[in-house]
């Protein structure tokens, strides 16, 4: 039952000026003000050598770059063309293939261009992190150091994930493009109540965010705040030792509640026991998160609807060790299953993709990610595809991520090793390059 004023089927706030205000709060609270940008791309411009006014905010599109000499990799096919050459402008990819074939994209640029030799090394579009939660800039500028120059967020904790979306378009390098997904729907919204006066009637709510009504409302109010993707949760978090990630919090019925208040928009859903990851499954979403104990029947399901499965495995090993004897004890016990999910999962044709549940400036490389789906049984290109074209597919980005092809993002890493040989190739990061401008040169 409601304790609350809003009815069973709530309208959208309707004020643009309180979107406005909301999202100007979460903007501050990123450190994306004129200040904290311009601090930011003095860093940044420091990094990679850019001349230029420290302070100033960068311009909307980089200088042209030409990347040669490099084996470019392209993950779909898997097809590598030696000393191969990419020519980036305007923010996209003009062209990429041999010498030969990209002289007259080469002459185009001219002295303009700067150069970037990428001889004896591999060089792959930019990687793709599904599952990263980036409250500030310096969250989102060290995700971007680390290789992924796209990203989906996993929630936010007052929308500062929407706020720092529109970065890319007029500080390149300074952050990943990003799909935000705003606050988390969850029984237990803390202090994010406070992120959005249409949130506030939910405080008093005695026993938290349960009823199908209540989760539509908090989904409704994501919605209205611009988010690109909405996420839930089936049970709670692995990572506290005093929870219990197999108690199951959210059904079914409330999981269909998220999804049909998400109007279309994509739903993930962080989700460990059976019971948790098959109502996900089976109420709509998109993507399950974790996905620990996922069974047989849901595993077909998932193949059948297109459902993706993003393992998190960094996430889940990184408890391995720690000082908390609950948390080493259950990254020890979770490890091996997931590792055995995964691979059986994939024979089965559910589409793996890349996600490293960062938080904040603690930040797993999407490489590291990558060589645990190896380990797990993917193959090299398989999981190469699964930082690249399986995870752009699944942000809608797939004519313009995932691959280094003209008219695609220009967006590049260049590394050290074979990444279709060598597991742990995309952890060995010479370059990377997000929206054309050079974030990270070693």
């Amino acid at each position: 039952m409601c304790l609350h004023d809003h009815d069973a089927t709530p309208t959208l706030p309707p004020s643009a000026l309180s979107r406005r205000n909301v999202l100007a709060g979460a903007a501050v609270l990123a450190g994306v003000t004129a200040s904290g940008v311009a601090m930011a791309g003095a860093a940044h411009a420091a990094d990679d050598g850019a001349s230029g006014q420290a302070g100033s905010v960068r311009p909307s599109t980089a200088a042209p770059l030409v990347i040669e000499g490099g084996s470019v990799v392209d993950p779909l096919t898997g097809h590598v063309v030696e000393d191969g050459v990419v020519v980036l402008r305007d923010g996209r990819v003009l062209a990429v293939g041999s010498r030969d074939t990209t002289r007259y994209a080469v002459a185009s640029v001219g002295a303009a261009a700067r150069r970037i030799d990428a001889s004896g090394r591999w060089v792959v579009p930019g990687l793709v992190d599904v599952h990263v939660h980036a409250n500030a800039l310096a969250d989102a500028r060290a995700i971007v150091r680390a290789g992924a120059t796209s990203v989906r967020s996993g929630s936010s904790t007052f929308y500062q994930d929407v706020a720092m979306r529109s970065l890319p378009g007029w500080a390149p390098g300074l952050a990943p493009r990003m799909r935000a997904a705003g606050l988390f729907v969850s029984p237990q919204l803390g202090d994010s109540v406070l992120a959005d006066p249409d949130l506030a009637p939910l405080a008093a709510l005695p026993g938290g965010v349960t009823s199908t009504t209540d989760i539509a409302h908090v989904t409704k109010v994501n919605v209205s705040r611009g988010v690109d993707v909405v996420k839930t949760r089936a049970n709670p978090r692995a990572g506290l030792a005093e929870q219990d990630p197999t108690e199951l919090v959210y059904d079914r019925e409330q999981l269909s509640a998220v999804v049909r208040a998400a109007s279309g928009r994509p739903v993930l859903c962080h989700a460990y026991s059976e019971e948790g990851i098959d109502g996900a499954v089976r109420a709509g979403v998109r993507s399950i998160e974790h996905g620990v104990f996922v069974g047989d029947a849901t595993i077909s399901e998932m193949a059948r609807r297109d459902t993706h499965f993003t393992p998190t495995l960094a996430a889940i090993t990184g408890m391995i060790g720690s000082s908390n004897p609950v948390l080493d004890a259950r990254g020890r016990e979770y490890a091996p299953i997931l590792m055995a999910a995964v691979r059986e999962a994939h024979e089965r044709g559910v589409t793996i993709v890349a996600g490293t549940d960062s938080f904040g400036t603690d930040v797993d490389p999407i490489g590291s990610e990558v060589r645990l789906l190896v380990e797990a049984g993917l193959s090299h290109l398989e999981a190469l595809r699964a930082a690249t074209t399986y995870a752009a597919r699944l942000l809608g980005w797939s004519r313009e991520a995932g691959r280094l092809v003209a008219g695609a993002f220009a967006d590049v890493v260049v590394v050290d090793a074979n990444p279709l040989e060598v597991a742990d190739a995309l952890e060995q990061v010479r370059v990377v390059i997000a929206q054309g401008a050079v974030v990270r040169e070693a």
